[in-house]
């Protein structure tokens, strides 16, 4: 039999004797536990509380009778706990550093942002001249061909007086470009941001049967002045969507560009110079910026 016990009297081990005990016994049998003796060892700890005999919040007692037994009896501590340790704070030198790393990080994955950014609008874009063109089918048909005036009033359409928009398309935000900062709105005012090749009202009075290439011709591309990342380049209406001029116009600076082309298809062009053949603003060299901007052609 043996008893072990963790207490706390000066750091030294302790010699100590249990008398019988009165009542049944542990484990097996009626009788009591006996008189044994045995050793408690004494850990000495800081701050004691008292010089007197202190036991541990452990007692183990272990028995052969039956087995073993085991008791486990928690006692409150007379330890005072130790008070907790200041935390470190960041210095003012770490601080900036810190800073000089995220706004490094940060320089270096705006531009892959913005990039992504751009290119999503330049895929909204075309899909927005797509349903444009499928919408302007649609109005052919029942118009013989014939092309809405959309620079003067009704425009591209109002309730009362509908065009492609309300019978052809449910919405006016399909005539806005996602490049256009200009607020959206379904009233007569809402932004339109695409104009329609001039000269296929100067050239061939707007009659689509007329156009010479329909697969090279331009038919209707965004219509800007200046940069289109400004609100104020972009000044079309809903009841007044100016025409697009040649090459886009001498204020449109900025590219690349989507179009839509008179056989109905998309695409996207590469924005200038104008010097250089089959680029947007070319609409000199023959034949490939003439067959762009001339529907005879």
């Amino acid at each position: 039999m043996q008893a072990i016990a963790a207490a706390m009297f000066e750091g030294k081990p302790v010699e100590v004797d249990f008398g019988p005990s009165s009542g049944p016994g542990l484990g097996g049998g009626g009788g009591g536990i006996g008189s044994w003796s045995g050793m408690i060892y004494i850990h000495k700890m800081e701050n004691a509380l008292s010089s007197n005999l202190a036991f541990s919040p452990l007692f183990c007692l272990s028995l052969p009778a039956g087995g073993q037994y085991h008791a486990l009896q928690a006692i409150k501590s007379m330890i005072k706990s130790s008070p907790p340790r200041s935390e470190r704070a960041f210095t003012l030198w770490e601080m900036m550093v810190v800073l000089a790393v995220i706004a490094i990080m940060m320089s270096m994955t705006y531009p892959v942002y913005y990039n992504m950014s751009q290119r999503a609008k330049a895929t909204q874009d075309l899909n927005d001249l797509r349903q444009i063109g499928l919408g302007m089918q649609m109005y052919f048909n029942d118009k013989d061909g014939v092309l809405p005036i959309i620079n003067v009033a009704p425009g591209t359409g109002t309730n009362a007086t509908p065009v492609i928009y309300p019978k052809y398309l449910p919405s006016r935000k399909i005539f806005q470009s996602p490049f256009d900062g200009r607020a959206a709105s379904e009233t007569d005012s809402s932004p339109v941001s695409y104009g329609i090749n001039r000269n296929m009202y100067d050239l061939i009075s707007a009659n689509m049967a007329r156009v010479a290439s329909p697969s090279s011709t331009i038919l209707m591309a965004p219509n800007y002045n200046g940069d289109p990342g400004i609100k104020t380049s972009w000044t079309g209406i809903a009841t007044a969507a100016p025409n697009l001029e040649l090459g886009g116009g001498a204020g449109m600076t900025k590219g690349p560009i989507n179009v839509l082309f008179c056989d109905l298809h998309v695409e996207t062009m590469t924005f200038g110079p104008g010097s250089t053949a089959g680029t947007f603003k070319d609409f000199t060299t023959d034949p490939l910026g003439l067959k762009h901007w001339n529907p005879t052609k």
